[in-house]
């Protein structure tokens, strides 16, 4: 920056030089029509004599006067400095206006649709213009981030919104405020684990449904800047139906703030009311989303309110409750524009208060159960209370996503319980954001529950320790499924095991002589509590490996002993229903098997799918009655997947995309194919895998997720454990693994409606159960991050309640009270390395300027004293000569 200044001095040294003579001859009343002066540099008075003393020859007064144009034009070269320097220090636009440079990637595009306004309207009052650069989102219901620096090292406030924004383009549109956001380059992916913020995001401002702009009341701001923690800006936008993009056009969608460097009286907030586990069953008429929790901070007083669903909430109420009485903060249809709307400005809320909200929705009209999520094919209950507090106690963000009790919400007033009414006018205004929705309301996307929210999450797979909760005594399990009342069904080897010497050179059976396994190899298991339902197959089986089963409930396995593929009765007859391929006799034709490992059942057509396996590498399709179609894989003709299988070891169909995809086991990788033609689609190969995938199953959950399980490899090292991948990208979203007992063999894996994910162990003998219902980390719904760490609610109560609270608060939860300790010290060191370069970068433009300064006054002192000894001489000699 010092070398850009002194080139910059250079450049224009002549053009100042010039400026001062021109200032000097205007002093001195010589004047020309090019000549102009500068009002707004004041130079330091000098001697009059020093320019008007007659024109003499003598040499001795001309250098004089030459010495004393030397200290004026140093005077106006330091003048010229200090004030660039000042204005860029002082003036945040400058700053702004740098930051902006870096920020939009193809500016041209934007501004030649929005104007990119930066304005500094006097010392203290500016505005930030935060907009998209140019985006074309790559799918519906796709969320792009991009940061923005705060433009000031100093505090500032911000005092006005204005959106940029339209809802033809625009679903919803959010502005956090972080120390760290995840992403500086022009813009990301936030829909995904990625998020927003490294650090704890504060929600600043929401907007939907083309909502008007928000202006604060007088004295009231959001604070940003040095000493808030926010030291960016992260806008996240929803694109919802990208049917608005087919003109291929940029979107620069954004917003603008009004800001000062006025310090506010009142600093304003966010508190976040938020449902998050309801289920909209379809066809009820009335389904609530109630939400409450206890205020335990400093008084907040609510001046605005916004309400915030998709297309089936019909009206959403916020209260305070005191004392047992409901008091109104605020009340509006969600299919209005979802503005900050003014709240009832009688009610404050205080230490022990309760704040609660419902939102009140109907499934008329839907065929599928509707749950909470992201997506515009979910539903969302948000109510947003904007609230100031005094500067002192000031928190910017909280949030609530307890549900509220029966008892508590039996005494709601009977207006939350009332719809609004929306004109006609209104709604067909707000019509194209159900479109898309619409269009798939008959889809099996909407059956999944938390299975759908793990797009939407910043989620984790955990496991549950305390599954199951009575003992299984299993075998060796080999596969997994579910049956069509979602319970687990476990497929398990009894007393037998796979070893060395279980098949010959020739992949025959040398082990008939023990029998087929007498223990029920078939179990059905309760998925939330682990009991035994029901049992069968017993004297059926001598090597289970894969199950699935059909919409008739009935088990496909296969038998890598029998090299059979067998369709079995669920009814626990053990009726063997259909069997393909010939018992204990290996083969590689159309009507033979050679250990075969899995089946995947095309839910319409019934048509079935069998990885052919061990041996024979292949895959083949029959027919739901067993008539032989067709086969891909080794022997066959496909250009595209040069590599052939390895084991093909787990198949799924997924119903969505009419899809087959395998776990190709010894390649490590995943490959999927058109069900119908077996036509390659696409490849998932991941360096995490560690060279071996085990088992897939699928969720139709967003775009796809895809649940793998790895296992040893003796080419690689690579821990055991699952991953859940986004079929759309192929990136591993999570990966999870148990808590106590290590993975030795993860055979199969099977995932619920409801998001839970079930792995069988074959080494292990053992089921684990996982889930993200004991999540207690940052959670992303629909874009808005929300801490759910009790560590840290505990710590920002404690630290904004009032002194005689802490203590009792500290006692209940010590524990927990000290763990963010050391979190809150390295933010501390964080917060002041970053700080320490700032400060340096202030300093040092001081020292040079004030080491300049030092000798243009010994420059300018030493022109004064000899202008004052010539001017002295010179009245002497006159008086000689008049004496």
């Amino acid at each position: 920056m010092l070398f850009f200044r002194l080139m910059l001095q250079t450049a224009v040294l002549s053009t100042v030089r010039t400026k001062a003579y021109t200032a000097i001859r205007y002093a001195k009343g010589i004047k020309s029509s090019r000549e102009t002066t500068f009002t707004s540099l004041h130079f330091p008075t000098l001697p009059t004599s020093c320019w008007k003393q007659p024109r003499q020859k003598h040499q001795k007064t001309l250098i004089a006067t030459g010495m004393m144009r030397v200290p004026v034009f140093c005077v106006v070269v330091l003048l010229f400095i200090c004030h660039t320097h000042s204005l860029e220090i002082q003036n945040p636009a400058y700053r702004l206006k740098r930051s902006r440079e870096n920020v939009l990637s193809d500016p041209s595009d934007c501004m030649s649709r929005t104007k990119q306004q930066q304005v500094f309207t006097n010392s203290h009052n500016f505005s930030v213009d935060i907009q998209m650069p140019g985006v074309v989102p790559s799918g519906s219901d796709t969320y792009l981030c991009m940061a923005f620096p705060v433009p000031t090292s100093q505090d500032a406030y911000i005092v006005d919104f204005i959106p940029r924004a339209s809802m033809e383009t625009v679903h919803h549109m959010l502005l956090f405020g972080c120390q760290t956001p995840v992403s500086t380059s022009s813009y990301w992916d936030c829909g995904s684990v990625q998020g927003t913020c490294e650090d704890e995001a504060s929600i600043i401002y929401a907007w939907a449904r083309n909502a008007p702009p928000t202006k604060l009341p007088r004295d009231v701001g959001f604070k940003v800047g040095r000493n808030s923690g926010m030291s960016y800006f992260v806008l996240q936008i929803h694109y919802g139906d990208v049917s608005a993009f087919r003109d291929h056009h940029r979107d620069c969608s954004g917003v603008a703030l009004r800001m000062t460097s006025k310090p506010q009286p009142f600093i304003a907030g966010i508190y976040l009311l938020m449902a998050v586990d309801t289920v909209i069953l379809p066809g009820k008429r009335v389904t609530n989303a109630d939400i409450a929790c206890d205020y335990t901070s400093y008084p907040i007083y609510p001046f605005a309110f916004r309400t915030h669903t998709h297309h089936l909430g019909k009206v959403v109420s916020g209260y305070r409750i005191r004392d047992g009485k409901w008091s109104l903060i605020g009340r509006q249809s969600p299919q209005l524009p979802q503005a900050f709307y003014p709240a009832n400005k009688e009610v404050n809320v205080k230490y022990g208060d309760t704040i609660a909200a419902r939102c009140l929705f109907t499934g008329e009209g839907r065929t599928s159960k509707t749950y909470i999520g992201g997506t515009s094919d979910d539903e969302m209950c948000n109510f947003y209370i904007m609230y100031y507090m005094d500067s002192k106690h000031a928190i910017p963000y909280m949030n609530c996503m307890e549900t509220g009790s029966r008892e508590l919400f039996q005494h709601i007033p009977a207006e939350a319980n009332t719809p609004i009414a929306v004109s006609p006018g209104d709604m067909n205004s707000m019509m194209h954001m159900g479109s898309s929705a619409d269009h798939q309301e008959n889809k099996s996307l909407l059956d999944t529950n938390k299975a759908q929210q793990v797009l939407d999450q910043d989620f984790h797979l955990e496991q549950v320790s305390t599954w199951p909760q009575s003992s299984l005594q299993l075998g060796q399990v080999s596969g997994l499924a579910l049956d069509t009342d979602s319970n687990l069904v476990i497929f398990h080897r009894g007393d037998h095991h796979w070893g060395a010497d279980s098949f010959n050179s020739k992949a025959r059976y040398l082990q008939r002589s023990l029998g087929p396994i007498q223990q029920s190899t078939i179990l059905v298991v309760d998925p939330d509590k682990g009991y035994i339902l029901k049992a069968s197959g017993r004297n059926m089986f001598y090597l289970p490996h894969g199950i699935t089963t059909d919409k008739e409930n009935n088990y496909w396995v296969t038998d890598v002993a029998l090299h059979q593929v067998l369709k079995v009765s669920s009814d626990g007859s053990d009726r063997t229903l259909l069997a393909l391929g010939e018992a204990f006799t290996p083969g590689s034709d159309s009507n033979h098997f050679c250990q075969p490992t899995d089946v995947a059942v095309d839910t319409e057509t019934g048509n079935i799918f069998v990885s052919d396996g061990y041996c024979n590498a292949r895959i083949l399709k029959f027919s739901a009655d067993g008539k032989y179609l067709s086969e891909w894989g080794a022997g066959s003709s496909d250009r595209r997947r040069r590599i052939p299988f390895r084991i093909p070891h787990s198949l799924v169909f997924l119903p969505n995309k009419q899809e087959v995809c395998v776990a190709d086991r010894e390649n490590g990788r995943i490959q999927c194919f058109i069900a119908e033609t077996g036509e390659f689609v696409k490849e998932v190969k991941k360096e995490e895998f560690g060279g071996e995938v085990f088992a897939i199953t699928y969720s139709p959950a967003g775009n796809g997720l895809i649940f793998a399980v790895n296992g040893d490899s003796p080419y690689y090292s690579a821990p055991l454990r699952g991953f859940v991948i986004d079929y759309s990208t192929k990136d591993i979203l999570d990966t999870f693994n148990p808590e106590k007992k290590e993975f030795k063999m993860p055979h199969d894996i099977a995932v619920t409606k409801d998001g839970s994910v079930f792995v069988g162990d074959a080494g292990n003998k053992s089921v684990f159960k996982f889930t993200t219902e004991k999540l207690h980390h940052s959670v992303k719904k629909g874009g808005i991050e929300v801490q759910e760490l009790e560590e840290m609610d505990m710590f920002v109560q404690t630290k904004a309640m009032p002194e005689h609270k802490k203590t009792a608060a500290i006692q209940e939860k010590q524990s927990v009270a000290q763990q963010p300790q050391p979190q809150v010290e390295a933010e501390e060191k964080k917060s002041k390395s970053a700080a320490k370069p700032i400060r340096e970068q202030g300093v040092l433009p001081a020292i040079i300027t004030t080491l300049l300064l030092i000798p243009l006054l010994l420059v300018i002192t030493i022109g004064v004293f000899i202008c004052w000894r010539k001017n002295g001489m010179y009245d002497n000699r006159s008086s000689a000569q008049k004496v």
